[in-house]
């Protein structure tokens, strides 16, 4: 009776160390490192799917070099997540641009030591302003032609639908799940239906 009464508690005991193992039959746990998101593919069912619809309007129109999708037709949802991060990788390692002035000039002008701090400081400034959106205008021509060049059309969207289900890099970068789970929405639009819309070309 002893025996039998331990080993019941034994059972007990190891119920939920099973529950934690797998807490969802057929389900996938998230990763947990910036790498094994890099090579994360989800179930495309478990994605939550974008908003494309709006009524479009001049601001819309002249934002289109901004907000905008990729599609191609006949392409599978794991194809497309793996053409938007190898386009998305290649943006991502551009070298940004910094803004200092000719000191040179300067030190002739105001002395060397004047010139020199002067035009750090102002360079300075200039790239904290100016630099963020240029890596962001950066990213999107690099994309685009990437995209492009994979046989993706390009359709425009409403600002605040974009900004749903993609990300800039300015100042800072993007938080790898961020990034990897917008990533795959993209992908889920990349190979859904075709727009009707018109498309952008590059």
């Amino acid at each position: 009776m002893k025996y039998r009464i331990f080993a019941a508690v034994l059972a007990c005991a190891a119920l939920p160390v099973a529950a934690q193992e797998n807490p969802v039959p057929g389900k996938v746990a998230d990763p947990t490192s910036d790498v094994e998101w890099m090579g994360w593919v989800p179930d495309p069912s478990e994605i939550q799917i974008p908003v494309l619809d709006f009524v479009e309007d001049r601001d819309d129109r002249k934002n289109y070099e901004k907000y905008y999708y990729f599609h191609r037709a006949d392409t599978g949802f794991a194809e497309a997540l793996g053409d938007l991060r190898e386009c998305d990788g290649l943006a991502r390692g551009l070298t940004r641009s910094s803004f200092y002035p000719d000191t040179a000039a300067a030190s002739a002008q105001y002395g060397l030591l004047a010139g020199q701090v002067g035009g750090a400081v102002v360079g300075a400034l200039a790239t904290a302003i100016f630099a963020p959106a240029e890596a962001r205008l950066t990213r999107r021509v690099s994309m685009r032609r990437c995209m492009f060049y994979k046989g993706y059309a390009r359709f425009g969207l409403d600002k605040d639908l974009w900004e749903a289900f993609n990300f800039e890099e300015g100042a800072r970068a993007v938080v790898e799940e961020d990034r990897q789970r917008k990533l795959a929405q993209q992908a889920l639009v990349a190979s859904g239906e075709r727009p009707t819309t018109q498309d952008l070309g590059l």
